[in-house]
């Protein structure tokens, strides 16, 4: 049975709710988190008692508000510890591929770690709907990118998404550089710290070309006389 916000939850998980009160979020986030600081503190403490993990895997979490849920801010956090790594470890300029599956939320999350990207100076190859994995594997390496990043939450229920990153060889971060990224990742505690827009950047649109060029790859290994 849900019951009334009391004081008996843990206090840093009702100081870390009331932080995304603030103007800084937007208002159908504050809007969500005053409801269930009213009507489902079991909720609203599960959402904030903790930060989503980023792991050598990537992210991934139930949609929704708080730091324990993948939102277009856990989301631009994580991407500007993205691309400070990448900025910290490789010599510019920078690229990086993003690709999306069908998922909800899927496509406004690819559009804000694109334009986190963006602001950060990296050239950013977005694609213009829904691909597979793979096309992504085979674009960052392909157009010489330093990271992609895929918009999935691959078999989990439809309360889930996730965020996976790929190196510059199109496979999924391995040791050293997976410990790296997860460090930096950390070191951004608050959105304030994200480059949530900005100049310097740009975002070029991938469509039909690529999946051209990916196409006639995957022919060019097949034997069909």
């Amino acid at each position: 049975m849900k019951t009334s916000y009391n004081s008996d939850m843990e206090t840093s998980t009702v100081d870390k709710a009331r932080q995304w009160l603030n103007p800084l979020y937007d208002e159908q986030t504050r809007t969500e988190i005053l409801r269930l600081m009213k009507e489902d503190p079991v909720l609203l403490e599960d959402s904030f008692y903790r930060n989503l993990d980023f792991g050598t895997g990537g992210l991934r979490g139930v949609m929704g508000v708080g730091t324990n849920r993948m939102n277009r801010y856990t989301v631009g956090m994580v991407t500007q510890g993205l691309a400070n790594y990448v900025k910290k470890t490789y010599p510019g300029p920078h690229k990086a591929a993003i690709a999306y599956d069908c998922r909800n939320q899927s496509r406004e999350f690819a559009d804000i770690t694109a334009r986190v990207l963006a602001a950060n100076h990296f050239t950013v190859y977005l694609f213009d709907a829904l691909r597979p994995t793979p096309e992504l594997s085979f674009a960052v390496r392909k157009l010489e990118c330093h990271i992609g990043v895929m918009i999935t939450a691959s078999h989990n229920p439809k309360e889930y998404n996730g965020y996976k990153v790929y190196g510059n060889d199109g496979a999924q971060v391995v040791a050293p550089h997976d410990a790296l990224i997860i460090d930096q990742v950390r070191e951004v505690t608050s959105p304030d710290m994200v480059s949530f827009t900005g100049e310097g950047g740009k975002i070029i649109k991938l469509g039909k070309e690529m999946d051209k060029a990916y196409l006639d790859a995957i022919l060019s290994l097949v034997n069909l006389s």
